[in-house]
């Protein structure tokens, strides 16, 4: 048998890179060739953590193979010429194989460029990046984002005493909330031109900043009208940090090691909520509501001092700045430029989600059915004092410590999530690598979190409403929390990833814009009327109204989980994966 025969398809005329066949070696060499199909390769099938899949840079004119032997053992006369790497870098994703330099070329030699990485071993690749850097870049979305979302409900124990401060009704002391809510939907569209004209790190240094400065003015207000804009203006240039984080992940990682990456920056916008009731209830018992724009103060600082060391991660970003260091020539800039780049941006992140939302089935069921549980969330900001408060008896401080209950149902959420995408997807893709397809899976595979999660909302609704009563102890309705907030988190981390594997990378931004939109807004309105529902039909029903619709929502990620290819092959959206 010739050697040639475990080898995929090449051109031994010439050096080039190749993946090889993993083929045991001889004794004096302890280099290990990992089998990898030949094929439109990506940046998603390198897992360098799991080490399963390496490249190598093949000379085969210098390193002839000889015939293996009847146990399938390989001799070499000479040794391989090899240069590992960890994983294809995003121009290789966008080329294929075919498209990857040869070590002949220029930019396999190191040769800096301006247009593209100077090869697979680039220092300023963030994937080269030692582990340490790469966490800790991944931690910076994670916190801010945290503190961002942590400044929403650490304002709700102070409606009792804005009510009586500016004389106002509880509904408009709700306003506080929800605009601060409603200034978060606006992220991507802040977010978009800043990050792509100035990069990921300027988004985050100067949005916080500026977020505090209104957060001081909502500290200082003298009247309701001064506060309520301020809450706003305050949500509005924090939204940012939501907005680009995923992006800061998309940098750093590739896409086999991104899934715990995700899951924890995902964590952020329901640990964040959860844990402000559990600051500003004490802050706001002992100080009054003012003190809850303090806490989220003294929250900021230090988030945003850590965040300080941050690089950039943005690739096109990085080259820029390196090419003018060096006084190379700028790379030809493509796309579009002036007013036609500002028009696109808002395509992206306005026109184009609103367009997707209302005709795209797979976007407006997963937007709507992850605003509703959503929106739930931010009702438990006005319902908990009711029942917490109202019928156990607690003061504000452990009225805002029952929120725990969610916050563990998160991280509960985030390690299914995770363990789930190495069960189930994972062996999904590597059988599609055996397969010879190229590590290419069908989206619908992302939706086996967001099926179990589906069970968690309504169970944990159905439990809230009929033991929250002052003969059952307080730890049931409490305790009824986890199994809503894991529901919750395992949906939405299935639609964030789902989205994006369905529609690619920049239609998946815009539906993901679409969900954000939905999301925020509907989180904005639920608060203004759901203490008059609970007022009109009491904890049990009112509760469990929500807890039906959750119930007539279940079946939504099943029926996509099925339905999903047919809705695909029918969609107007270019680069939408068909089968």
């Amino acid at each position: 048998m010739d050697s040639r025969d475990f080898l995929p398809k090449m051109s031994f005329d010439s050096p080039s890179h190749v993946f090889l066949p993993r083929l045991p070696m001889d004794n004096q060499s302890n280099e290990h060739l990992t089998q990898y199909p030949i094929g439109n390769q990506s940046e998603d099938t390198l897992d360098p953590k799991m080490n399963q899949f390496e490249m190598f840079e093949f000379d085969a004119s210098n390193s002839p193979i000889t015939q293996a032997d009847s146990k399938g053992d390989v001799s070499r006369p000479a040794p391989l010429h090899v240069n590992r790497r960890s994983g294809v870098q995003s121009s290789d994703m966008e080329k294929g194989l075919e498209g990857v330099e040869s070590p002949a070329s220029p930019a396999s030699k190191g040769v800096i460029r301006s247009d593209d990485w100077s090869g697979p071993d680039d220092p300023d690749n963030p994937f080269n990046w030692s582990l340490k850097q790469r966490i800790y870049h991944t931690t910076i979305p994670g916190v801010l984002s945290f503190v961002v979302t942590f400044g929403s409900s650490v304002y709700t124990p102070g409606y009792f005493d804005v009510i009586k401060t500016f004389h106002v009704s509880e509904t408009v002391a709700v306003l506080g909330l929800s605009l601060y809510v409603l200034g978060l939907a606006f992220g991507p569209i802040l977010a978009a031109p800043i990050s792509e004209t100035k990069g990921r790190k300027v988004v985050y240094l100067f949005s916080v900043p500026i977020a505090a400065c209104f957060t001081l003015g909502a500290g200082w207000a003298q009247s309701f009208p001064a506060l309520a804009v301020c809450r706003f203006f305050a949500g509005f240039f924090a939204s940012p940090t939501l907005a680009v984080g995923a992006g800061t992940n998309v940098d750093v990682w590739p896409a086999l090691q991104r899934a715990a990456a995700t899951s924890s920056f995902l964590l952020a916008p329901f640990a964040g909520p959860a844990l402000g009731p559990a600051a500003g209830g004490f802050a706001a018992m002992k100080k009054g509501w003012r003190w809850t724009q303090w806490v989220l103060l003294f929250a900021m600082v230090p988030c945003y001092l850590y965040s300080l060391f941050m690089k950039e991660t943005y690739k096109k970003i990085i080259l820029q700045k390196r090419a003018k260091k060096l006084g190379l020539p700028p790379s030809p800039k493509a796309g579009p430029q002036g007013l036609a780049a500002i028009k696109f941006l808002l395509t992206v992140t306005l026109i184009r989600p609103l367009n997707m939302l209302f005709t795209e089935p797979i976007v407006f069921l997963m937007s709507i059915y992850v605003a509703f549980n959503f929106s739930v969330l931010f009702a438990f900001f006005d319902s908990f004092p009711i029942v917490f408060i109202g019928v156990y008896g607690m003061n504000l401080g452990e009225s805002g410590l029952t929120f725990l209950g969610i916050g563990f149902g998160c991280v509960l959420g985030v390690i299914t999530a995770i363990v789930v995408d190495r069960k189930k997807f994972h062996p999904e893709y590597y059988k599609s690598l055996r397969e010879g397809r190229g590590g290419i899976v069908a989206p619908e595979h992302r939706l086996y979190v967001a099926m179990m999660g589906s069970f968690g909302m309504p169970i944990g609704l159905f439990w809230f409403a009929w033991t929250a009563k002052k003969d059952i102890h307080w730890i049931s309705p409490v305790l009824a929390t986890v199994p809503f907030a894991w529901g919750n988190l395992c949906i939405f981390t299935a639609t964030a990833s789902y989205l994006v594997d369905v529609y690619g990378p920049l239609n998946g931004a815009s539906a993901l814009a679409a969900n954000g939109l939905a999301r925020y807004v509907s989180g904005a309105v639920f608060p203004l009327f759901t203490i008059q529902m609970y007022n009109a039909l009491g904890i049990d029903w009112a509760t469990s109204l929500l807890a039906f619709v959750a119930l007539a929502m279940l079946p939504i990620p099943w029926a996509l989980f099925k339905y999903g290819p047919h809705f695909r092959s029918r969609s107007k959206i270019e680069g939408t994966m068909r089968d």
